[in-house]
Parts: C-alpha cells; structure tokens; sequence
C-alpha cells in the first residue's frame, strides 16, 4: 500500500500512467495462482532431450522437427490453486511469467472527503444522462403536487393549451393557435380525403361497423335482461 499526491494533474491521468507500468514474475513453488494459464499446443522450442518435464505433468507432446510439440492446450494454472514444483520449473523453461503486478488506486482524498476510485469511471455523459432523469423526475412530481417548477413549466403550459382549445372549440371564438382544430372538427373529412392513408382503415371499417353495432345491441339487451331478472 501506497499514498500518491497529485498536486499538478488530474486523477484520471494518474491512473492512466499506473496503468502502463506493468511488472511481469516467474511463477514460484507454493505461489497461489490468480489466474487461468494454458499453455498453448504446438511448438514449444525445447529439444526431445527436456520431455521428462512435460510427462511429469502427464502432458501431451510428439517430436516434429527436433523439438517439442503440444498435442493439446494444456492448463497448467488454476485460479486458488499452489504452483506445483514441475509446473513452475516448466513455465522457468518455456520463458512463461504469468503472474502481474501493478498499482491500483482504491480511495481517493479530495476536498476533505473519501471516495472510492469506482467514481473516477464516471464519465461526463454519465452524468449528463443522471442529471436529465433527476430533472425529469422532478418536472413529474412537481406536476404531480401542483407546485410549479421551471422543469414543469413546458408541461403546465401545454395542459393549459390543451384545456382552452377543448373549451374554445364549443364557442363562437377563435385565435391563430386553435384555428386548426377548429377547421379539422368543423369538416373531418377535408382532412380525410387529403390525407388517403389515414382515410383508408376509417372507409374498410365502414363494412364491419353494422356488425359491430348489432353486436353492442345484443349485449345491451343481455345486460337489459340481467338487470330485470335481478330486481324485478
């Protein structure tokens, strides 16, 4: 463990420069493994004379060419596992080092507090995207409890729109912003026949609307019967 002071950079290019500096180490008798290693098949570049130390691990090996091959990948380390004596004199012989070292920062001191080194992967369009949920989640409950909020403002504006068109809309007065609606209900199908995608659905119901209603009358004189039955 270790205390690094930054007094001319930044934390995040901190932990991209200790981030390069990765220190590489032999594999040693007793060590526990905190990875996976295979060895891979193929040539290994030793001579026959060196295949005692492949058979004490009971691996898989033929001779092409004067040297040594792997008939199969071959996992050598396990993770929570102790190097075993052959395994680490066989990884000294094929120039493997498995095991890394590196410094990572854990907790950071700034402006007297304490954070983890988690909050430093917080990017700017994280925080972005935190801050409109937060705003949005406010313009809700603000509308919510009728308090107004500069958030809620757009919302209340366009309910209140909303509520004078409905309410102008069955009088005899009119402004530019509702002339729209006004014409669009005083004649729907103008705007039907401009728009034939839309009036296409609305003239193939027609055929099925007869047998709609005669099936909302039977249900009613269902109903009708019901309610006799009960309380007369």
């Amino acid at each position: 463990m270790g205390f690094i002071f930054a007094t001319n950079c930044t934390l995040d290019h901190i932990r991209e420069v200790l981030s390069k500096y990765i220190k590489t180490q032999a594999a040693k008798v007793g060590q526990v493994a905190v990875v996976d290693w295979f060895i891979p098949s193929g040539p290994t570049g030793m001579d026959p004379s060196q295949t005692n130390f492949f058979q004490a691990l009971n691996i898989g090996t033929k001779i092409v060419k004067g040297q040594i091959e792997l008939v199969s990948d071959f996992q050598i380390l396990k993770i929570g596992e102790k190097v075993s004596a052959s395994g680490a004199v066989l990884l000294a012989k094929l120039g493997i080092k498995p095991f890394e070292y590196q410094m990572q920062v854990q907790q950071v001191y700034q402006d007297a507090t304490v954070f983890s080194a988690a909050v430093l992967d917080i990017s700017d369009a994280v925080l972005i995207q935190k801050f409109i949920a937060g705003v949005a989640n406010m313009a809700a409950f603000s509308r919510e409890v009728g308090i107004p909020t500069e958030a809620g403002l757009p919302h209340a504006f366009g309910n209140a729109f909303r509520n004078v068109a409905a309410l102008v809309a069955d009088i005899d007065f009119t402004f530019k912003e509702v002339e729209e609606v006004k014409k669009f209900l005083a004649d729907p199908s103008a705007y039907a026949a401009s728009n034939p995608v839309a009036a296409a659905p609305a003239a193939g119901g027609r055929g099925a609307a007869p047998a709609a209603a005669k099936a909302a009358a039977v249900e009613e004189e269902e109903e009708e019967d019901v309610d006799f039955d009960l309380f007369g």
